[in-house]
């Protein structure tokens, strides 16, 4: 197990409808030995270079390890008891799981280790997805730090994501930061 005492911030990356090899580049680029899949459903039919298995074998293929974390941390839990009445995704909910919490804890103690980690979703910007509002929030809570991948593929500090998903522009969308902005199934 890797080890360092400088502990690089744990990043958050979506691969929105960049190709497969600017995604490498990224993580190439911020030095990312471990890539964390936050999908709920690590498949995709429009970008099946994206699917579980395909990107296990390119990562491979540049020495970064591929970890399917969505069964844990993905955006869209079985759990159905993390879901509202209108079958959004509740993330205070969702914090109480323990499978969620395993799942943090696993995060944690990468970090913790000193492995270089990219949680890896779909949506290109940060605060479109959970892993800005739900897995930033919890880990930033838990004293990890954590800078997201944007959709230019510039770091950018989570605070700076969180407040603009704090500010006044949310307030037009009514839950910010404690819900899913789609509902994936009814109650």
């Amino acid at each position: 197990m890797a080890s360092n005492t400088t502990r690089e911030p744990i990043l958050t990356i979506g691969y929105g409808l960049r190709p497969l090899d600017d995604v490498i580049h990224l993580l190439l680029r911020y030095g990312v030995k471990y890539v964390g899949d936050v999908r709920s459903v690590p498949y995709s039919g429009r970008r099946p270079e994206f699917s579980r298995d395909a990107i296990d074998k390119t990562l491979r293929e540049h020495e970064i390890r591929y970890v399917f974390l969505g069964d844990a941390l993905g955006g869209r839990p079985d759990d159905p008891s993390c879901y509202d009445e209108e079958g959004h995704v509740d993330y205070d909910r969702c914090r109480a799981s323990s499978a969620f919490e395993a799942g943090i804890d696993r995060v944690v103690t990468a970090y913790r280790e000193g492995h270089s980690l990219a949680l890896l979703c779909s949506e290109s910007r940060p605060e479109d997805c959970h892993r800005s509002k739900l897995l930033a929030e919890m880990l930033v809570e838990r004293g990890v730090p954590v800078m997201h991948v944007d959709e230019t593929g510039e770091l950018v500090e989570h605070g700076d994501v969180a407040a603009k998903l704090r500010g006044p522009q949310m307030s037009l969308v009514a839950e910010g930061l404690g819900r899913s902005r789609r509902a994936y199934r009814a109650a």
